[in-house]
């Protein structure tokens, strides 16, 4: 096989060999991007508990008496928190939660969460969290 393509032309080569080179890249993205579910929540009445089952940790995040959950969002690897107060963030790598304070008349437009990232657009602003990070963002409409 090896001698038959060394005696094609090399435009004819050339192309076969990166279209090979393609498929193997792509197997190794589509691997990767394959991420097993690691990160649970357990929801308790004064707080929610956030479980790696990777690497068996567990990240207790403390509700105010007047504090309520208005959304979750649970991807593979990040978990986010909507509660009347705070939008809250946890990783499955970053070791705790991560808050960001609410403001008074936010509202949320759309919240999506996929892997390792968040992302949250409110009325105000737009948010993201970064699950391997633990950090938050922020950019005003």
């Amino acid at each position: 096989m090896v001698l038959l393509i060394l005696s094609r032309p090399l435009k004819v080569v050339l192309p076969v060999f990166l279209l090979a080179l393609m498929l193997g890249v792509s197997g190794v993205a589509t691997a990767e991007e394959d991420l097993g579910k690691s990160l649970f929540l357990v929801y308790e009445s004064d707080r929610v508990v956030a479980v790696n089952a990777e690497t068996g940790q567990f990240f207790d995040l403390v509700l105010s008496a007047k504090e309520r959950i208005r959304d979750r969002l649970v991807a593979n690897r990040v978990a986010i928190l909507v509660t009347n107060q705070r939008f809250a963030g946890v990783g499955a790598y970053p070791s705790g939660w991560s808050s960001m304070r609410r403001k008074a008349g936010e509202k949320i437009v759309s919240a999506e969460a996929v892997d390792y990232s968040a992302l949250i657009v409110t009325s105000d602003r737009i948010l993201t969290f970064n699950g391997k990070s633990g950090a938050w963002s922020e950019k005003r409409r």
